[in-house]
């Protein structure tokens, strides 16, 4: 390991840049250089923002002398101050840590009261297990590098200044601490929102007019059974792993993506079961209020929607795709309004209710790039079928794996009858 300097002339001026970087063998006997830390520019020109200054204690003596640092091939005059030569080729790295992104989350973490909060909450107990601590270093883990308590527990935690920061040592993610500590959180689920809203409300100045609201499904590799409480269950799966156990999570944010709540309920729960509710359950904590729920088509019922419209609350849902037939006529005949630069909408008042047909300018590149990548994979996949030789049974499961892979492009192809001929409209 040792520290590499790059010249670079830039407006007349000598730009020196250091990296630490090691050695590496690698097949053929060559040897590669690999970067470790980039410490930036240490040059003459920003002698002002390099002056540093440390304390120095020799023996026999109570009192300190003012140094400054620069490398030792520079010949710098400062009145007043010696200058201590810093030999940088001799310069070690030993344990590296991340810091700075550490540093950033405990500040934020501060700032929104969490550390007050749950050191009300989870007192030490008798043994001196400091559990507030314990739910700072997941909550930072999972907002700087988000992964498992195993991965926390054997690797992150030591590669990271947490310890230094918190003033504590690898006792905060002992491995049956940590997953113990997720079962202590759930009696203080409600006090955390009231927390979090009103901290949010203060430092964002976050509104809560408009909540988005949406379910997903993450599933299990075990097999069951399992108690009857138990929530893991078979159910539609979005993941698409039907043959796994599965739960089913609400989650209502703002745009901005602050949570209000959340809920996590079997996995065999129906998308329209679910919303009702989280309407008592928002109205409940945060009181009643000109609020927008925005939601995908699949999730409220029409008698959910009648309730929300006696009880005059506002809503954006997506149209099941019955009824877009029958207002298309009408729609075809309105004027394009513009929300701004690249989104266009049409509004048609049906029925006590207001019809938005909205037109993006970025979806419709993102779709088409979208169909023209399908169409190049199928293209090549079906001329790669066409050099093969295939009975028909056989040609034929192929043809439908690559269906299934390029759906949107596959109306694009058409085939001759009784060949393997097949061409491309658009």
């Amino acid at each position: 390991m040792f520290l590499r300097c790059t010249n670079r002339r830039k407006d007349g001026k000598e730009h020196r840049y250091w990296s630490i970087v090691e050695n590496r063998r690698v097949a053929g006997g060559r040897v590669v250089q690999r970067q470790i830390l980039y410490l930036g520019e240490i040059n003459d020109c920003q002698r002002k923002s390099w002056l540093k200054t440390i304390e120095v204690f020799e023996d026999g003596s109570s009192s300190t002398k003012t140094m400054a640092l620069f490398p030792d091939d520079h010949t710098v005059e400062i009145e007043s101050r010696q200058v201590v030569q810093i030999r940088l080729k001799d310069i070690e790295l030993r344990r590296p840590r991340q810091w700075g992104a550490c540093w950033l989350a405990c500040t934020l973490y501060k700032q929104l009261g969490l550390d007050a909060f749950w050191s009300e909450k989870l007192p030490a107990n008798r043994k001196g297990t400091r559990w507030d601590l314990i739910v700072q270093v997941l909550c930072i883990y999972r907002l700087i590098n988000p992964g498992s308590e195993w991965r926390l527990h054997r690797h992150w935690f030591e590669t990271t200044a947490m310890a230094d920061l918190m003033g504590a040592g690898f006792e905060l993610v002992e491995i049956h601490k940590l997953y113990e500590c997720l079962d202590r959180l759930i009696e203080h689920k409600q006090a955390l929102f009231d927390h979090l809203t009103k901290r949010w409300k203060d430092l964002f100045n976050a509104k809560f007019d408009i909540l988005l609201y949406d379910l997903t499904s993450t599933y299990f590799g075990s097999n069951p059974p399992f108690a009857e409480q138990d929530k893991r269950t078979y159910g539609y799966s979005r993941d698409k792993r039907f043959d796994c156990v599965q739960v089913v999570i609400a989650l209502i944010v703002t745009p901005e993506g602050f949570p209000l709540a959340y809920e996590v309920m079997a996995g065999n729960t129906a998308d329209n079961t679910t919303l009702r509710g989280f309407l008592g359950a928002i109205e409940k904590q945060y009181g009643k209020a000109e609020r927008i729920w925005v939601m995908d088509r699949g999730i409220p019922t029409e008698d959910v929607l009648e309730e929300m419209r006696t009880n005059n609350v506002s809503y954006l849902v997506g149209t099941p795709r019955g009824r877009l037939t029958r207002y298309e006529e009408a729609l075809s005949y309105l004027p394009w309004q513009k929300v701004r630069d690249g989104v266009d909408v049409k509004l048609l008042p049906r029925d006590n209710e207001v019809y938005v047909l909205a037109k993006s300018i970025d979806r419709i590149q993102k779709e088409r790039s979208i169909r023209q990548r399908q169409l190049k994979k199928l293209w090549k996949r079906l001329h790669e079928l066409k050099q093969m030789d295939l009975r028909r049974d056989q040609l034929l499961l192929k043809l439908t794996a690559a269906r299934q892979q390029s759906p949107s492009a596959w109306r694009f192809v058409s085939f001759l009858k009784n060949t393997m001929s097949f061409s491309i409209f658009l």
